[in-house]
């Protein structure tokens, strides 16, 4: 294998994401050890350099040139997360200053130092008893982003987003107040799309559902009303709009119930943005001010109007 080759093994192995094992990645490791092809990984160095000297390296052993404006890019791509696997230390100026500069640490480059070798493998498993792989991490933070909301008395995460916040709020604090002893018969996550999607009371009621259909983002159902509530939260597709309406009523001509039409908003600003499209005879909740719903018609309040 080549360097480059060789620095992806390296960085795969020491379980990095795949976005870490880009070639831009593996040229600053190259470029950080000091190594060109001629040069074993033995011979691995930690000199204090700036991000400049890394592209100047690459330009200079390897014949690819990135652009000075590029700095940037290889500071997100692989200083940052780096520094998170303990590869790499700055030396702790302000990130601005023309002396601030980055090296590998003394552990990361003893480990480099063995590839190829055969102590490599124990070498890697000493670096991994002290330092937790970017994977590891990276799943742990994501699992604490997580939002937990509890739907029909079961507890579920949502993923991180202002569409999942806004969809947990639904549930949470519209659901309670306006649909009481409702059940949710359909949410989507961002990631998870049919999070909950309770097909057969669908079907009990009437839905028509194909695989082109898309579903509001919340459906909620009150049995003693036999009432039904489509809400979109505005973040994803937009508002009720007389179209959208109009595409709901078809995957639900068999359904008897009552419909109420609802658009949430995450705050009195973004409502504003969209008042002029949504249609009449629907419904209008705002999560910052959840205590209180708009009308969009003055003949009644919240109600089905078929």
């Amino acid at each position: 294998m080549n360097k480059i080759e060789e620095a992806k093994t390296i960085l795969t192995e020491l379980k990095v994401p795949t976005k870490q094992q880009s070639d831009i990645c593996c040229y600053t490791l190259l470029s950080m050890a000091s190594l060109t092809e001629d040069n074993e990984w033995s011979d691995a160095a930690n000199e204090w350099i700036r991000i400049h000297d890394v592209i100047s390296f690459i330009k200079e052993h390897y014949n690819i040139e990135y652009a000075e404006n590029s700095r940037e890019t290889f500071r997100k791509q692989a200083m940052h997360h780096f520094r998170n696997a303990a590869f790499i230390e700055d030396n702790g100026k302000a990130t601005n200053s023309p002396n601030y500069r980055y090296r590998l640490t003394d552990e990361m480059v003893a480990l480099l130092r063995t590839y190829g070798s055969d102590k490599w493998e124990s070498a890697k498993s000493e670096f991994f008893s002290t330092h937790e792989n970017l994977i590891s991490q990276y799943e742990s933070k994501r699992s604490i982003l997580k939002m937990p909301v509890r739907i029909n008395n079961l507890d579920f995460t949502f993923s991180p987003g202002k569409h999942n916040e806004l969809q947990k709020a639904i549930i949470e604090e519209f659901a309670p107040r306006f649909a009481p002893n409702s059940e949710c018969l359909y949410v989507g996550d961002t990631i998870e799309k049919d999070m909950v999607k309770n097909i057969e009371k669908l079907n009990e009621l009437g839905f028509e559902i194909t695989l082109h259909d898309k579903m509001p983002d919340v459906v909620l159902y009150v049995a003693e009303k036999n009432w039904l509530f489509f809400i979109e939260a505005v973040t994803s597709v937009g508002p009720m709009e007389p179209k959208r309406i109009k595409e709901i009523d078809e995957m639900t001509t068999n359904v008897n119930c009552g419909k109420i039409y609802v658009t949430a908003f995450p705050d009195f600003k973004t409502f504003k943005k969209f008042s002029e499209s949504l249609a009449w005879e629907t419904e209008v909740w705002i999560s910052e001010m959840p205590d209180h719903m708009i009308h969009l018609n003055g003949d009644k309040f919240i109600g089905p109007r078929n």
